[in-house]
């Protein structure tokens, strides 16, 4: 009986790029997300009290919804 060995080791350096690449992946999103969510508050920002009113927010709502949003949308 033989037996095959595919344990093979991943070339010299590999590891080390996709360190690197995934740590520019995560900068990206998160510079993403953060032009969303200043995007968001923007918008609602200019929006009336009253405006706001109508959809049921307050003026103080607004950092944590826009930080919600963004998050929500990256996640899809």
């Amino acid at each position: 009986m033989s037996v095959i060995d595919y344990n093979r080791s991943a070339p010299l350096g590999s590891v080390s790029a996709f360190r690197v690449i995934s740590l520019i992946e995560r900068a990206i999103d998160a510079f993403t997300t953060r032009r969303s969510v200043n995007a968001t508050m923007r918008a609602l920002s200019n929006l009336s009290d009253q405006q706001l009113r109508d959809i049921g927010l307050h003026r103080g709502d607004i950092p944590t919804l826009a930080g919600d949003l963004a998050r929500e949308s990256a996640v899809r």
